[in-house]
């Protein structure tokens, strides 16, 4: 067999190994995930109840990757104790060493009959949960075959001159071992594999004793990395970098002694693979019991080096709601039309961050505009709540009729976001199929940007001021946009026709921009129509003499 050969089978028997433990992982998540989380979040305020826990979770997981995942996510929102929280990562690294021992035995008979009963299973009932345990057992089942095809693909493997070279590479420095063990279990996502693979190689005579504990010192190490990598605030980091830490610990503290422990195994009668799995797992039981009662000072010294860090202000999150203009609707209101200008305000920068989009496309901008759009929706359902509670006895005609006109202004500026927003997905989309808006596209898209900037400030002015003139301007802007639709449209399709080799996609996304800008400014012509409704009530549909002022007649 040829050494490509080996190697493509080599290949193809550990990504069945790691498949089959993302099965087994994912499966039961999907199906008992939230009563494990529920739990976890209830029963894990006692160290040893969090270390058994542990144990427990990942011997049904198949992966200690998982578990300090949920734990981490737990921990990051404050439901579960950071020290707690280090017990339970203690018994997973004890309960994937037991995974481990489990599948170093001989699993040939075992493969086929779970690989059977999961289909049975899976096909038994039309229910979620069935099928998540249908999907773990196909999955064992998957892991057992890989083991046999990785056991026989080491087989032959070990007498090419290329892996010999590479495994006397490593004979004699225990450091390069421990590093490479580490870059592959980080690449591979799990020190179940890594480690079976290890034992896998150790019994077939691949290397001395010493090197193959010295790998599953780096298995051990490199197992925990995932979770540091994946975490993204400060708080989220302290419980996956404790359990690195702690790792660390036993592996620089073991790392002299592997020449003795090595010699002292060579003088029984347990096989080098078998050694390598037990090792592992007193390696576990050692920091469990060095560290079970070091789990407080080590989350105090964590949270000191990783301190809560205090997020920036969202610019949706309200400042003049205060209770006290609840009570009296002339200050509840005058709060909520302060509010609704701020909303007005982050309108206006999202339109101009989908025009900056659209000239020089930049995914900070767009991250920009998403935030935006996040924070009007926040601020407008504060500021339609706040509108709820305003007069527990009753307003006046008059205030009820001021608090409809906010409730439509803070609406229709949250719709408008919420086109803004496609806005942005579709400049974007553009930009990630490689291409750039024309200069003929960008010169409609900057007239109907000015015109919509225009009618928002006319919104604006009607809205502060019950300005006639503007709420009448503003609803004429519609033709005015209507018209500049029309013709953008009907030059771009005239430039269709005569450009035979434009991409029919781009020019679908050209004319979305100019309907949805049409849209943006129905929302914005939309808050003329209160001012022009609440005159016209007054003055008793004479609105002629107002225009002479730009206001509504007393």
């Amino acid at each position: 067999m040829s050494g490509t050969t080996l190697l493509l089978n080599l290949a193809g028997a550990i990504a069945l190994l790691l498949w089959g433990t993302h099965m087994i992982s994912t499966a039961l998540l999907r199906g008992f995930g939230t009563q494990l989380r529920n739990w976890m979040g209830r029963n894990l305020n006692n160290r040893w109840m969090a270390l058994i826990s542990g144990i427990g979770i990942t011997g049904v997981l198949q992966s200690s990757t998982a578990v300090s995942l949920m734990a981490t996510s737990f921990t990051a929102a404050g439901t579960l104790s950071l020290a707690p929280a280090l017990a339970v990562m203690l018994g997973a690294n004890i309960g994937s060493t037991l995974v481990v021992q489990l599948l170093s035995f001989d699993t040939s008979l075992a493969m086929p009959v779970m690989l059977l009963v999961g289909v049975v299973v899976f096909r038994l009932r039309d229910d979620s949960r069935f099928e998540s345990i249908g999907c773990a057992l196909i999955g064992l089942g998957l892991m057992l075959l890989a083991l046999g095809l990785l056991s026989a693909s080491l087989g032959h493997m070990e007498a090419t001159q290329v892996f010999r070279a590479v495994m006397q590479s490593l004979e004699g420095d225990l450091i390069i071992a421990v590093l490479a063990a580490v870059l592959l279990t980080w690449i591979c996502h799990s020190s179940v594999a890594v480690v079976l693979l290890i034992a896998s190689m150790a019994g077939a005579g691949m290397m001395t004793p010493v090197t193959a504990l010295a790998l599953m010192l780096g298995a051990n190490i490199g197992g925990a990395l995932p979770s540091v990598m994946s975490a993204g605030s400060s708080v989220a980091r302290r419980l996956p970098v404790g359990n690195l830490l702690i790792r660390l610990f036993g592996a620089l503290v073991l790392l002299p002694c592997l020449p003795l422990i090595a010699g002292q195994l060579a003088r029984t009668d347990i096989g080098l693979a078998h050694s390598v799995v037990y090792l592992h797992t007193a390696f576990s039981l050692m920091l469990a019991v060095l560290f079970i009662g070091l789990t407080g000072p080590l989350a105090r010294l964590l949270s000191r080096l990783f301190p809560e860090q205090e997020a920036p202000a969202d610019p949706g999150m309200p400042k003049y709601l205060d209770e006290a203009g609840l009570e009296v609707a002339n200050i509840g209101l005058s709060n909520a039309v302060r509010e609704a200008l701020r909303l007005a305000d982050m309108a206006t920068l999202m339109l101009n961050q989908v025009l900056q989009l659209f000239e020089k496309p930049d995914q900070s901008a767009f991250a920009r505009v998403r935030q935006l759009d996040h924070s009007v929706d926040l601020l407008s359902a504060a500021i339609r709540a706040y509108l709820a509670d305003i007069g527990h006895d009753g307003l006046s005609d008059a205030d009820a009729d001021r608090a409809q006109e906010i409730l439509m202004f803070v609406i229709n500026l949250e719709h408008a976001g919420d086109i803004l927003n496609n806005l942005a997905q579709l400049a974007i989309r553009r930009t990630r199929r490689g291409e750039q808006f024309s200069g003929f596209e960008l010169r409609h898209i900057q007239a109907m940007h000015r015109a919509l900037l225009d009618s928002l400030n006319l919104a604006i002015s009607a809205f502060m001021g019950e300005d006639l003139l503007a709420a009448n301007t503003l609803v004429s802007h519609k033709e005015t946009v209507r018209k500049l639709e029309a013709s953008a449209s009907r030059e771009h399709f005239r430039k269709l026709q005569n450009d035979k080799t434009a991409w029919a996609e781009s020019g679908d996304i050209f004319q979305r921009v100019l309907r949805d800008y049409r849209r943006v400014h129905h929302h914005i012509a939309a808050l003329g129509y209160p001012v022009l409704e609440r005159c016209a009530e007054h003055n008793g549909f004479v609105a002629h003499e107002s225009r002479d002022t730009g206001k509504c007649a007393s």
